[in-house]
Parts: C-alpha cells; sequence; structure tokens
C-alpha cells in the first residue's frame, strides 16, 4: 500500500512538471562589449548532454523533416533539465558507447518542453520518456520500455534494452 501511495505521488510530480515545462525565454547572445578576451560562456548546444559528438535537431518540425528526406527513423528523448531521473538516464545514455554509436542511425531531438503533437504523448507527459518515428512519420508504438504504466520510460538499467 505504501509503494502504491509513493507512486501516485511520484506520477502526479511527474505530470506536474510536465504541465509546467516550458521552452526556456530566448536571451540575446551577443552582448555588446562581448569580445574573445571575455570568453563569454559556452551556449549550451542541442545536445544538452545526452551526446555532444551526434547530431541533434532544433524542433520536432526539423526532425520530421529530416526524417522524411534521409529516410531515418526519428528519436525524441523527452526529459527536463531538474528531473532527477532525466539526468540520470542522460549520465547513462552519454556514456554508453554502444548507444551513442546506434544513436548515429537516426535523426536525434531532445526537448525540455511538452510539444503540442499528441502522438509524443500517447500514454502522458511524463519524463524521462524516448519515442520512436519511423520515416513514414508514425510513432512506433512497438518499441517500448518495461513499464506497462509508463510505456516509453527509461532508467539508467534499461541500456541494454
Amino acid at each position: 500500500a505504501m509503494d502504491k501511495s509513493y507512486m501516485s505521488v511520484f506520477l502526479l510530480l511527474v505530470a506536474l512538471s510536465c504541465a509546467l515545462a516550458k521552452e526556456p525565454p530566448k536571451k540575446e547572445t551577443k552582448g555588446p562589449k562581448e569580445t574573445k578576451e571575455t570568453k563569454p560562456k559556452l551556449p549550451q548546444t542541442l545536445s544538452r548532454g545526452w551526446g555532444d559528438n551526434l547530431i541533434w535537431t532544433q524542433t520536432y518540425e526539423e526532425a520530421l523533416f529530416r526524417s522524411k528526406t534521409s529516410n531515418k527513423p526519428v528519436m525524441i528523448i523527452h526529459h527536463l533539465d531538474d528531473c532527477p531521473h532525466s539526468q540520470a538516464l542522460k549520465k547513462a545514455f552519454a556514456e554508453n558507447k554502444e548507444i551513442q554509436k546506434m544513436a548515429e542511425k537516426f535523426i536525434l531531438l531532445n526537448l525540455v518542453y511538452e510539444t503540442t503533437d499528441k502522438n509524443l504523448s500517447p500514454d502522458g507527459q511524463y519524463v524521462p520518456r524516448i519515442l520512436f518515428i519511423d520515416p513514414s512519420l508514425t510513432v512506433r508504438a512497438d518499441i517500448t520500455g518495461r513499464y506497462s504504466n509508463r510505456l516509453y520510460a527509461y532508467e539508467p538499467s534499461d541500456t541494454a534494452l
């Protein structure tokens, strides 16, 4: 009974964090007095730490376009910067050489905000979740993790999966 209440609270928190998640405001990248000497903090790359050597797309629309034109499937990772489960999965994903190699076969996108496309949250807006979309732009419902209540959730221990 205790496990069920913890799970309920956890799922409620995940649902709430997803509902509140939104794209961070855009900042001006070039300041007026920016020179080579001041060494500005490097802008965060599109990889957001999931694999700096991989090619990441910026938007869902760009990923779909590139998938259609290259005939490569899309891997979309939904995550949040302040979510410990997202951080743990990101670390496992980025440090696993096999996964990084496999990821090269995909059009890659990682999102820290929800899209309006309901196909990307077939069983809820939780994080982290990973969906695969084939070049015909169909979400692959047959590629899922091991949880029946969160089909597209993965944990660091699921790297072999």
